[in-house]
């Protein structure tokens, strides 16, 4: 091997190994300080009322439910922290996991049946939520006490668990001044196209996601992104102007 060639291959390998260097998160502290405090009342205000409403001898509470919060709380912005992605993800996540632990005996196969139809179903449904795969693997893997509610599981605590969340959710964030659940409805205004007469860097993004709530989007990607999306715009006014030029 060459030196050329080796030096290439090393420089490679670092290149490769400084993506595992961890990067900051660009949000406002204050953002931070209102996630945190939200997720704790949220996870604390839904244990004692689920445990209040099933009571001791019951499963009140399922741990996936910590997940749900970091995106709700989190993340509320983010498609996959939506209250129809918790409640309906989670309620198909249960139902999914609850049918694999009664029908395949073998908990690893039932597992990895139970996560992929979970994850299929959730896509078409419109209510992708990470945490929901735990959901559907406690229904397998959570023990005796977990398969004696059968469906019932689906129900309380899943379902109790999600609802409660996710309105807690929903007073919160708006509460504290952010919009949720975020995606705006047909008869609110849209943005309006904005031109651009300077290059936009990675550190002018950087800064603008530092300054607000934490997206789920490097940096990089996001110029990535508008990259493309002026490459889009520019065939869109080229495809436009083409009969124009004809009728001229």
């Amino acid at each position: 091997m060459t030196e050329p060639r080796q030096a290439k291959w090393i420089i490679t390998l670092r290149t490769f190994l400084a993506r595992f260097w961890p990067h900051s998160l660009p949000v406002a502290k204050k953002q931070i300080v209102i996630a945190s405090l939200g997720a704790g009342l949220g996870l604390m205000i839904t244990s004692l009322i689920s445990h209040w409403l099933l009571g001791q001898v019951n499963l009140w509470f399922v741990a996936p439910m910590g997940a749900s919060a970091v995106l709700l709380f989190g993340m509320p912005n983010s498609p996959l922290a939506q209250p129809w992605s918790i409640v309906g993800g989670n309620a198909v996540a249960g139902l999914i996991g609850v049918t694999a632990a009664l029908f395949i005996p073998y908990a690893p196969l039932a597992c990895g049946v139970a996560a992929s139809l979970a994850i299929a179903v959730m896509f078409q449904l419109r209510c992708l939520h990470p945490p929901s795969g735990a959901v559907a693997l406690t229904a397998i893997m959570g023990g005796g006490g977990v398969h004696q509610l059968g469906y019932h599981y689906v129900l309380t605590p899943v379902l109790l668990n999600s609802v409660c969340l996710a309105l807690l959710a929903i007073l919160f964030n708006n509460l504290a001044g952010r919009r949720y659940p975020h995606p705006l409805a047909t008869a609110e205004t849209k943005p309006l196209p904005v031109a651009l007469d300077v290059p936009v860097t990675r550190d002018d993004l950087h800064q603008a996601l530092a300054e607000g709530e934490l997206l789920d989007i490097d940096e990089d990607d996001l110029q990535q992104l508008l990259q493309r999306a002026e490459e889009i715009a520019r065939a869109r006014q080229a495809a436009r102007a083409q009969p124009l030029k004809r009728a001229s």
